[in-house]
C-alpha cells in the first residue's frame, strides 16, 4: 500500500492561494521532485481545472516557460492524475481519473493500488480525506510571506487536531522551507 502524501505551498499565515508563493525554479524543482517519487496525482475537481487550464498548454511548447516550468508540465503530462468529483465526470487530459463513490473507500483503495504513493495537492480534498484519516504525510513547502487573507490550510476545520513527527526540513536558497511531516499514530 503506498502512502496519501498531502503537499502544498502555504506562506507563514497559512495562506495556500497558489500566487502567494515564490515561483522560481527551486521551487519547481522541489515539486518535480515530490511528483517524480510519487504514482501518481490527486486532486479535487477546482484544483484540476486550474492545472487543466495552464499545465497541458507549456507541456507541448504552446506557452513560453522556464526550463523547470517545462520538466514539471511534461512529467505531469505522463504522470495519472485523479480527480473526486461529485459534479463533473469527464476529465480528458492525458492520464485523468474519475474517483467517485464513497471517498474513504475510494481513496483507499487507490492507496492499496499504488505502491509509490500518490500526492494531494487539494486544500479542500484534503481537509475531507484528514477527516477520514486517510492522510500518512504532510510535505509543505513553507514560503517566507505573510498573505494576510484566505483561503488558509484547513479553514473549514477538522474534528480534532492532527499530532505530527518532524521528519526533516529543508531551507531553500530562496527563503522558503520544505516541511516534511509523519502523521503520529497511537
Amino acid at each position: 500500500m503506498g502512502l496519501l502524501t498531502f503537499s502544498l505551498n502555504v506562506t507563514l499565515d497559512g495562506c495556500v492561494d497558489h500566487r502567494e508563493g515564490i515561483v522560481d525554479d527551486e521551487t519547481h524543482a522541489f515539486f518535480t521532485r515530490l511528483m517524480d517519487e510519487a504514482g501518481a496525482m490527486l486532486w479535487g475537481r477546482v484544483t484540476y481545472e486550474m492545472m487543466e487550464s495552464y499545465w497541458p498548454l507549456v507541456a507541448r511548447g504552446n506557452v513560453e516557460a522556464p526550463p523547470a516550468m517545462r520538466d514539471w508540465a511534461v512529467k505531469l503530462e505522463a504522470k495519472p492524475k485523479y480527480v473526486v468529483s461529485s459534479t463533473r465526470t469527464n476529465f480528458p487530459w492525458t492520464n485523468s481519473h474519475h474517483i467517485a463513490g464513497d471517498l474513504r473507500t475510494s481513496i483507499q483503495k487507490l492507496k492499496d493500488a499504488t505502491p509509490a504513493g500518490v500526492l494531494l495537492g487539494s486544500s479542500k480534498l484534503a481537509t475531507e480525506l484528514d477527516q477520514l484519516d486517510l492522510i500518512d504525510e504532510y510535505k509543505f513547502l513553507v514560503h517566507p510571506r505573510i498573505a494576510g487573507r484566505g483561503p488558509t490550510l484547513y479553514q473549514s476545520g477538522l474534528s480534532s487536531t492532527r499530532r505530527l513527527e518532524l521528519v526533516s526540513a529543508k531551507p531553500l536558497r530562496n527563503g522558503a522551507v520544505a516541511m516534511h511531516y509523519r502523521r503520529a499514530r497511537g
